[in-house]
C-alpha cells in the first residue's frame, strides 16, 4: 500500500493521504499491509519538487518511451524505475497479488496521472509503479476502490 495513504509524510509536498477506513484498518491488524512510497525507496528527497509524466504514462515510461520529468525540467525517470522495481521486489517477496495506491501519483496512480504539464490537468493512465506491477499479474487498486481491493484478496 502507498505508504501516503497510511498516513507516511512522504509525498513530494512532505504531506501524506492519511486514508481512514475500516478494511484499511482490519488489513493492518491482521498483518497485511506493507507500506511503501517508490519515490523515497529510490533515494529521492522529501520534499522533493513535483514530478509528472511528460507526453505519457507509466507503461510508456517502463517501454522506454517518455520521461518522468520535476517542475523545472530535470528528468528523474531513472529514480521512478528503481523506485517501482522496489515495490515489485516487495511484491515478489511477500507474494502480494494486491497492491492499494495513491490515485494521480506519477508513481502510484492507477487510472489517472497529471498530464506533464504541471497545470493540474488529469488524464486517462498508469504511474511508473503501478503498471510495472500489472505488468507482473498484480492487481492495482487506488485509495477509492478498497472495496474491490478487498474482494480481490478475499477470491
Amino acid at each position: 500500500m502507498s505508504a501516503c495513504l497510511l498516513g507516511k509524510r512522504v509525498r513530494y509536498d512532505g504531506g501524506s493521504l492519511s486514508l481512514t477506513d475500516e478494511i484499511v484498518e482490519r488489513w493492518r491488524s491482521e498483518g497485511r499491509v506493507i507500506a511503501v512510497c517508490p519515490e523515497v525507496e529510490a533515494g529521492m528527497t522529501i520534499p522533493r519538487k513535483p514530478a509528472e509524466i511528460l507526453a505519457g504514462d507509466g507503461e510508456m515510461v517502463l517501454n522506454g518511451e517518455a520521461d518522468v520529468v520535476e517542475k523545472g525540467g530535470d528528468k528523474v525517470t531513472e529514480a521512478f524505475l528503481a523506485g517501482a522495481s522496489v515495490a515489485l521486489d516487495l511484491c515478489n517477496r511477500f507474494n502480494i497479488k494486491v497492491a492499494v495506491l495513491a490515485e494521480s501519483s506519477p508513481s502510484c496512480g492507477s487510472s489517472v496521472i497529471y498530464d506533464g504539464s504541471f497545470s493540474g490537468r488529469k488524464v486517462r493512465g498508469m504511474g511508473v509503479t503501478a503498471a510495472l506491477l500489472r505488468r507482473h499479474g498484480v492487481q492495482v487498486f487506488n485509495q477509492y476502490e478498497i472495496a474491490d481491493a478487498n474482494k480481490a484478496i478475499l477470491a
